[in-house]
Order: C-alpha cells, then structure tokens, then sequence
C-alpha cells in the first residue's frame, strides 16, 4: 500500500506463532453475521477457528452492521453477531437478540482512501466540502457513514458527497477503481486494499474510534460452537489475527 503518514498495526513474531487452539469436542456449523470491514480478517478467523475444529463449518455473512441488525431483528437465521459499533449491537441486545453481554472485540479509525496516484490532490477532509471532486461517504445509518460524518463535523467541514455507500467495502471499491477521487473507510480497508488505493492519515483530534462488540445470538441453533467461536476471537490468537490486519485492541 502507498500512504503518506498511515500507520499500519503491527504483529510481533510472539504474537504471530501463538499456538492454535486446541481441538474440542465441538461440531456442525455456525452462521456469523459480521461488519463488511471485518471481511478479510474474519476470513481468516474462521479458517484458523475450522483447522482448530475439524467438526465445525463457519458460514460468514457479510453486510453493513445496520443491515446485519434488521435481518436478524427480523428473525433471520444466526449465531453470532459482530457489528462495527456499539449502537447496532444494542438495538439487537435490547430486543433479547444476543445470550449474555456483548463483548468490545477490537476498535479501529477512520482513514482517506485515495485512487492509486491520487490525481486530484486530496490530503485532507478538508477536500470533502468541494463540490469539484468525487467523493464518497458510506450511508449514515452504516457505522462507517456515521463515524465519517462525526469526524467531517469535529474538522469543521459540511461534506458534499456524491453517493453513500451500504457499505464500506462498496466504497472502498468505488475509490479503487477510480470512480471515486476520495472516500471515508477504516484503517483496516485501507489496509485491505493494498496496493490498490493510498491511505491519508486522519488527525486525532479529528478522528473517531470505532468499537466493535461481538456477541452470541439468543436464536443460535448452535450456542456451544457460537460461544466457542466468540472466545476464540478473544483469544490471543484470534486477537493477533485482528492485529495483522489493521484492528486495535479493545479500549481499556
């Protein structure tokens, strides 16, 4: 990836060989709705959970968290929950949707992604008040569009976006192909895309963290093998996994 000032999570070789989780007794398959910006990462969560598991499938569906709430506010067949903010998962906590407390698993901030050599000059949410450029933000009722607009309020810019997205990685694609000169991802997306887009670091002072709670499902029809893929994301292993792709640890 070419960015100017991003700066990537890292993952100490410790933290990379921590041994794999050992083998239980679990078995059959688990549906785990998650945030679209946990795409990669939860890839590749669920491949280290099954090499753990031999018994269990991990299916994924990935959405933006407000979608992944409605569907399973509407009864739609689940057993773990992994939204992108806290609000989401208290909409579905509150309506009896989740067994127990949901946990904060990981945080992670907001960046500007940029085409590939960045031909209009953006540097700054400052850019986003222009109307001249093509930018991009994720819909409001997604996290990513909320957290984006807070952060366009706390550096004083009025943004005049040209789509909102339904989620980030439809942005993030959008930005990459070119049909967008600018857009409001996470550092993770940024990340993700490689090579793909640049990432233009977003001040502190303007930034916003995202938490990312997670949680098993009143309505699991698998509540042992959901409960063990919810620690195993806890897990050193699962967090190291998390780290490598751009996620914070939980805020203390």
């Amino acid at each position: 990836m070419r960015s100017r000032g991003m700066r990537a999570a890292t993952v100490t070789l410790a933290a990379a060989v921590v041994p794999m989780t050992a083998c239980s007794d679990d078995e059959g398959e688990i549906t785990v709705m998650a945030a679209a910006s946990l795409t990669d990462a939860f890839d590749e969560l669920g491949a280290a959970f099954e090499e753990a598991n031999p018994d269990v499938t991990v299916t994924f569906n990935y959405d933006g968290s407000s979608s992944l709430r409605d569907q399973i506010l509407a009864g739609a067949p689940a057993d773990v929950f992994a939204a992108a903010n806290t609000a989401t998962m208290d909409a579905v906590a509150e309506a009896d949707g989740t067994a127990g407390d949901p946990q904060v698993f990981v945080t992670n901030e907001l960046a500007i992604a940029l085409p590939a050599g960045n031909e209009a000059g953006v540097d700054g949410l400052d850019d986003f008040g222009d109307d001249a450029l093509l930018i991009g933000l994720c819909a409001e009722e997604v996290p990513c569009g909320s957290f984006g607009r807070e952060a366009l309020t706390n550096a004083g810019v009025t943004p005049a976006p040209d789509t909102d997205e339904p989620d980030v990685r439809s942005l993030l694609d959008k930005v990459a192909s070119g049909e967008l000169d600018a857009g409001i991802v996470y550092v993770s997306d940024v990340l993700a895309a490689g090579d793909g887009v640049e990432g233009v670091e977003i001040p502190e002072d303007q930034n916003v963290t995202a938490e990312y709670p997670i949680a098993t499902l009143t309505e699991s029809g698998n509540a042992e093998v959901a409960d063990e893929f919810v620690a195993f994301v806890l897990s050193d292993e699962g967090q190291a996994i998390l780290a490598g792709f751009g996620f914070g640890p939980p805020s203390s």
